[in-house]
């Protein structure tokens, strides 16, 4: 793309998204125009049809796959061509079913944290798991982010470029300054192996995480970012109210949160049926 593919990503950083994002968004429209082997400025609404068509019919894309492509164009059309006509033709793709999310019980974490004999990454997975951070969050926190003295880490330009606080366990700081003590990070709190002011890839948490969970024997379809959901839920059936938990997580609406009143079977647990009654 050359000169375009400058142009977007230019406006993705004005748009102030995320690295994740912007990268997703830029390799999308790369595969679209190279699908037609033509620049995508001289690309219509009818080939952008044509593509999520193919998507979804000879390459079987998930929803949310094809969804991923339908915004990264409507980007591309909207804002870097300033031709919103383009995506106005344009069907939206049908939303996917909303899934609960699946969450891990206090054992199954304790098993998954004792499985890691590496205290980097046993640090790692105590924190996303104690402070509900997201895995980009993890990765990109700073030594002075690391409050000990009032148990609180500083979650700097999360989801929505939004700054907040949240917890520092007790357990989580133990392990952390094991690993302080073991390692002596720069200004990055997990840099990459033999590069103290590279910031460890994403996808390497998604291992550890992967072969943690192998080790201890977990056989439910979790991910890292489960870690996230299970230290939500296990605030909720603590009787942490849901706008605590907002607030701890960094979600705008509290909407977002009470998804965990779903997924939390303490909750459920304390309902009484009229039956029963």
């Amino acid at each position: 793309m050359g000169r375009l593919h400058d142009l977007m990503e230019n406006c993705l950083e004005l748009r102030g998204v995320s690295e994740h994002t912007k990268k997703e968004y830029l390799l999308r429209v790369k595969v679209f125009a190279k699908h037609f082997r033509k620049s995508p400025d001289q690309l219509s609404s009818e080939e952008v049809k044509a593509f999520l068509v193919f998507l979804m019919r000879e390459q079987n894309a998930a929803p949310a796959t094809v969804s991923i492509y339908y915004y990264a164009l409507k980007f591309f059309y909207d804002i870097v061509l300033d031709r919103k006509e383009v995506m106005k033709k344009v069907p939206r793709p049908k939303r996917t079913r909303r899934r609960l999310p699946v969450v891990l019980d206090k054992d199954e974490i304790q098993k998954i944290l004792e499985a890691v004999t590496n205290k980097k990454y046993r640090a790692m997975l105590a924190l996303m798991y104690s402070c509900g951070l997201r895995v980009g969050e993890l990765v990109r926190l700073k030594v002075t982010d690391i409050d000990s003295k009032n148990k609180v880490i500083r979650v700097s330009n999360g989801k929505g470029n939004k700054d907040r606080n949240t917890i520092l366990s007790a357990n989580a700081l133990t392990i952390l300054r094991d690993y302080w003590r073991a390692y002596k990070p720069g200004d990055i709190l997990f840099p990459t192996r033999g590069k103290s002011n590279e910031a460890l890839n994403e996808r390497s948490v998604q291992r550890v995480f992967n072969e943690a969970k192998r080790k201890a024997g977990i056989k439910k379809d979790v991910t890292v970012h489960s870690l996230r959901h299970s230290f939500a839920t296990h605030l909720l059936d603590a009787g942490t109210s849901l706008y605590h938990i907002q607030l701890l997580l960094g979600h705008s609406s509290i909407k977002t949160t009470m998804i965990y009143l779903h997924v939390s079977t303490k909750q459920l647990a304390q309902i009484v049926s009229p039956y029963d009654q």
